[in-house]
């Protein structure tokens, strides 16, 4: 099945800033006739929406937990109404709440898996019988290289990992339906959040990178586009990893 990138709508989730924001900007630049920008925080995606909005590609911000799997299904419907059916969904939306595990609290635990883990399925939910109806679907799930390993993030680790799981499963229950569904592992990536990091730390992750530099935003949103185009109609439940080389 063709489809024109005119005639899609796609749903960024995270789609704020960062990563997010990048993947906003790039599908935009892809053509896309409708744009979902679901964040939980609500003014920072309306500027993201008001800054790639207009022309040809409608832009719009909604407000969402996807944690919570009500709230997922009210904006969901809301976006198919305004923007028409979601043939593209990118799930951006994560959260950290890092430390060692056995100083790890409940809490921790459970709202990184609720994010992370729960909104993936809870978006995923809201769209799959539409994409399976209709015989289209890209699907690309944010992953991280933490998947694989890494001191104090058991939790984001573990949720990621998760991740990478569903998406190869859900991979190959909707190939029949021409549905991709694959998943994308960047590494450190220089955001706003990273930033903030002391040097002496910031200096340790970039010891780690053959490259010797953070990945830039646009070099995430890039591979998330090419996932979201026909051009990778036969790369299903696959994991790339964006690592500048760490992860090889």
């Amino acid at each position: 099945m063709t489809v024109k990138n005119t005639d899609r709508c796609a749903v960024v989730t995270g789609g704020a800033r960062g990563i997010g924001e990048a993947i906003v900007e790039r599908l935009h630049r892809d053509g896309f006739g409708g744009i979902a920008v679901v964040d939980m925080d609500i003014a920072a995606a309306r500027r993201t929406a008001e800054r790639f909005g207009g022309g040809d590609c409608a832009v719009r911000a909604y407000a969402c937990n996807v944690a919570d799997r009500d709230q997922v299904d009210e904006v969901f419907a809301a976006i198919e109404r305004e923007l028409g059916p979601v043939s593209v969904l990118v799930n951006n939306a994560g959260i950290t709440r890092d430390g060692m595990f056995h100083k790890m609290d409940n809490a921790q635990w459970d709202s990184v898996m609720a994010v992370n883990l729960d909104g993936v399925c809870n978006t995923c939910r809201a769209v799959i019988a539409g994409m399976r109806a209709r015989g289209y679907g890209k699907i690309v799930n944010l992953a991280s290289v933490s998947a694989f390993g890494n001191v104090g993030q058991t939790n984001y680790g573990a949720s990621k990992a998760a991740v990478i799981g569903f998406t190869k499963c859900l991979a190959r229950e909707s190939a029949a339906k021409n549905i991709t569904v694959n998943a994308v592992a960047p590494s450190y990536v220089d955001t706003e959040m990273l930033r903030a990091v002391p040097e002496q730390t910031m200096q340790r992750f970039l010891d780690a990178i053959p490259a010797h530099r953070l990945a830039q935003p646009s070099e995430i949103a890039a591979v998330v586009s090419f996932l979201c185009g026909d051009d990778s109609s036969f790369v299903n439940g696959e994991c790339i990893v964006v690592s500048g080389g760490s992860y090889t």
